[in-house]
């Protein structure tokens, strides 16, 4: 009977690992194609023009901002959501989702119409001479929009799986809630605040759509690497691959790391 049964679970095997195999495939193909488009000699030309400079440092310093801004903002939504239960809960829960269904181009849309010079609260800024919509500022607004939903829900997936117990027993040596949340709470949850951060920060540096619909391309102002591989990829392909590269030699490289760290954290 055992061996029957060793024998009935082969095929599912085989029917199992060829679907993986398949999306392994799906995934990887495309992206071997990307890094041995061009020789890494003229790659690294590509990369040496000044556009293309621009972009990356543009890239980092509004992902680096708007990383520290999402966690910053995110991590009480986080607590909130996992912590309490209140009339509208399930709405406000689906309203932090929300970013992550609908395409980045209507939450570029949805930013003009509230920051824009007639927008809701865009028109009371103007007359203080503030202009948000076509600025560096716009492109951090625009990667907080789209990325925070990845911290958010990241961190209270984090929250919902400590067992309540730990912030009790601090409460019982009277500890102050945010003594304890600092020294007990914020620990224990290091690995899933991580690969939030490390999620968020990959989101906002890949962000497109919402980007050149609210802040535009302007070089070295709005123009940050998805932007100028998209236009790159109009006349210049080799810069586009290029850029292309660096993005996912980024992307690949701190989600590696986060996943690393992450293991040994657990460990």
């Amino acid at each position: 009977m055992s061996k029957s049964l060793f024998l009935s679970r082969w095929p599912a095997r085989i029917f199992v690992g060829v679907l993986a195999g398949c999306f392994f495939l799906f995934l990887g193909v495309p992206l071997v194609a990307l890094l041995f488009h061009e020789p890494p000699g003229l790659l690294w030309a590509a990369m040496q023009q000044p556009e293309a400079l621009q972009a990356l440092q543009l890239s980092i310093y509004t992902t680096s901002i708007s990383t520290l801004l999402t966690v910053l903002f995110g991590l009480p939504v986080a607590y909130v959501l996992a912590r309490m239960q209140f009339p509208g809960h399930n709405l406000l829960e689906t309203l932090v989702t929300l970013p992550t269904v609908f395409p980045p181009v209507v939450a570029g849309v949805a930013l003009l119409l509230t920051f824009g010079r007639f927008g809701l609260i865009g028109r009371y800024l103007t007359p203080l001479g503030l202009s948000i919509p076509f600025t560096t500022l716009a492109v951090i607004l625009a990667q907080v929009f789209v990325s925070s939903p990845f911290f958010i829900n990241t961190a209270k997936a984090g929250l919902e799986q400590l067992d309540g117990r730990y912030e009790q027993a601090a409460y019982t040596l009277r500890a102050s809630p945010f003594y304890a949340f600092r020294r007990v709470v914020m620990p224990l949850i290091r690995p899933a605040l991580l690969t939030g951060i490390g999620l968020a920060w990959a989101r906002a540096l890949g962000e497109l759509g919402a980007t050149i619909t609210f802040a535009g391309n302007f070089p070295g102002v709005t123009q940050t690497m998805p932007i100028a591989v998209y236009i790159a990829a109009e006349s210049d392909l080799d810069t586009a691959v290029a850029l292309s590269v660096v993005l996912l030699a980024v992307s690949f490289g701190l989600l590696l790391a986060l996943r690393i760290g992450r293991g040994r954290l657990v460990g």
